[in-house]
């Protein structure tokens, strides 16, 4: 049976469904990446995955583990949208006579399609990554501002909390951003995106293809839907990780506030030398097996939405009274 077409507006509901449930499923897993990768050597606060959600739970209560996750369930339908449209131009320019295209064109497409894909990702991240970060950089104040006075009592006496600072919210840090910087606030670290998400494309795709094909039955067409699905999960993980060294320099970059002695950067070759060179080379893999847990379920969850064909369904409810 040959594969059978999808309409763009489906495409672009079962992508939209799949980036929403995927956000909600793996978002604490995202932020415990963003708080691993941020903290350096000199104020280390978390030591794995698990103490990081355990403390931030405890400090922050169980939505702690959710801030920033609305920025990302209002934007990812349209930055699904533009990288599906963008993917579906690219394959049709590149294709030749409607012949099935090659696995290099494949490639080709894919990273046309990520490389659109960031007008949306980096103002995305941007904000995302301030809002989780934000829980990590009050905790570290608060236990260095509590050590301060202990000192300064001599020990003997409990500290008194500091009134927490008030956390910032994505409409606050965009109109903050929009006013000093102007819209390049909002792109700060687009440079570090696109080397981030242009050779995950390069990697996902034909790994995928190649992952999926080994599980095809000679006598069928398409693979099984649990090949589909363990090649985008394997895929998905081996790409984050593979870069993850350029996720690191991002997320360093996109922060707008630093914890107490924590470097500063001014670009991206700045950022990567003063990681070497004060971290060493295992920094660049923080929070590598955090991201893998996150692409995994992602691709694993959007396989489930596309082979159930749930945007068919609704779009065929709707369809049906003017039959």
């Amino acid at each position: 049976m040959a594969d059978k077409q999808i309409s763009l507006p489906a495409k672009l509901i079962n992508g939209g469904i799949a980036g929403l449930i995927g956000v909600t499923c793996v978002f604490p897993i995202d932020l415990a990446k963003t708080r691993l990768q941020n903290q350096q050597n000199g104020q280390r606060m978390y030591a794995s995955m698990s103490d990081c959600l355990i403390k931030t739970i405890r400090s922050e209560g169980y939505f702690g583990m959710y801030r920033g996750a609305a920025v990302n369930l209002t934007l990812v339908t349209p930055e699904k949208a533009i990288k599906l449209a963008a993917n579906d131009f690219f394959r049709h320019q590149l294709s030749k006579d409607g012949q099935k295209l090659t696995l290099p064109k494949e490639m080709l497409a894919g990273c046309g399609a990520g490389t659109c894909q960031v007008i949306v990702t980096t103002p995305m991240e941007m904000l995302k990554i301030q809002l989780q970060d934000a829980g990590r950089i009050a905790a570290q104040r608060k236990i260095l501002a509590a050590q301060a006075q202990l000192s300064a009592q001599g020990g003997t006496q409990p500290s008194v909390e500091a009134p927490a600072a008030p956390r910032p919210t994505a409409t606050q840090l965009t109109r903050d951003l929009l006013r000093n910087h102007g819209i390049a606030g909002l792109y700060k670290g687009l440079g570090a995106t696109l080397l981030r998400d242009v050779p995950f494309s390069i990697v996902y795709f034909p790994l995928f293809a190649n992952l999926n094909q080994l599980g095809r039955p000679p006598s069928e067409e398409k693979s099984p839907f649990y090949v589909s699905f363990l090649a985008g999960c394997v895929a998905g993980s081996a790409a984050a990780v593979a870069v993850n060294p350029c996720d690191v320099v991002k997320t360093r970059l996109q922060s707008l506030e630093r914890g107490v002695n924590e470097d500063t950067y001014s670009g991206f070759l700045d950022c990567a030398r003063k990681i070497w060179r004060h971290e060493g080379p295992s920094a660049f893999l923080k929070g590598a097996y955090c991201r893998a847990l996150v692409i995994a379920p992602l691709f694993g969850i959007a396989q489930v939405v596309y082979f159930l064909g749930i945007a068919e369904s609704l779009l065929g409810l709707l369809q049906e009274p003017q039959a």
